[in-house]
């Protein structure tokens, strides 16, 4: 039997709010899970709603923050489960455990399957954060395109709860973005978040001939492999200048400034 396993999964999306997609997520993370890993799903509360850079930044230090807890309550791993991979670096920086973004995990998978990458984001102001991204992961020339379905996290919920109609009209917005994104030479489709990476890249599902990468399933399996080769080899982030151990000192006064706010 497999050393057990447990995950920190970090959604920014509000439970309360959304319970039906966490339960869905839940169900499938542990569903799909080696035998031996469990993985939490936390959500984030105010989640991230009014789209933008600075609900980013401020999700980003809420996340920071919960990677640290997850170090201290002996998480095994910290799956950073929002596409635009707020904070991603800042984390890896403050814990020893493997910390995994999906958007950098979900990138670098789809550019094994195919050389033109779209993204069909949530919204299309993540455009310029996605194509950033493309630079940051070193895949500038191999994202190819970017569109955004024009939906708000709510439009999920229905969904996810059973509602076929609401599946349906969010299916349809999906390809009628992604289809001609193929034919302009897009050969993978990327669903650039959890919630439609969840609903919409089903089992095989393919437009025309570029596959649709579920996420989701991406980031799970690439942090259960994160974890397997710490234990097998040690193997962890460069400590040089890249993602340098932050200081004890460094570490008490983030955690001060989130739990009291500013002083001064």
């Amino acid at each position: 039997m497999s050393e057990p396993v447990r995950i920190w999964w970090q959604s920014f999306v509000d439970p309360d709010r959304n319970e039906a997609y966490f339960e869905r997520l839940s169900a499938s993370l542990n569903e799909r899970a080696r035998e031996g890993t469990h993985v939490d799903v936390k959500g984030l509360s105010p989640p991230d709603r009014w789209f933008g850079r600075l609900t980013e930044f401020r999700c980003a230090a809420l996340a920071i923050d919960n990677a640290l807890e997850a170090a201290e309550q002996g998480y095994d791993a910290f799956a950073l489960g929002h596409f635009q991979d707020p904070g991603l670096y800042e984390a890896r920086s403050a814990v020893d455990l493997p910390v995994v973004g999906l958007g950098e995990a979900t990138l670098h998978w789809a550019a094994q399957l195919g050389r033109r990458i779209a993204l069909v984001s949530i919204d299309p102001v993540f455009d310029v954060w996605h194509r950033e991204q493309a630079d940051l992961y070193g895949l500038r020339d191999r994202v190819s395109h970017v569109a955004g379905l024009g939906a708000l996290v709510e439009d999920f919920e229905p969904a996810f709860a059973g509602d076929a109609a609401a599946h349906e009209r969010l299916r349809a917005r999906f390809r009628e973005l992604a289809e001609p994104l193929v034919a302009d030479g897009a050969d993978v489709i990327v669903p650039a978040g959890a919630l439609p990476a969840l609903l919409l890249a089903e089992h095989g599902a393919r437009v025309a001939h570029a596959p649709v990468v579920d996420s989701v399933a991406v980031l799970l399996k690439c942090t259960e492999a994160a974890v397997e080769l710490h234990r097998l080899t040690g193997l962890g982030p460069s400590r040089g200048p890249s993602f340098a151990r932050a200081s004890t000192e460094a570490i008490a006064e983030f955690r001060e400034l989130l739990r009291r706010g500013r002083t001064h």
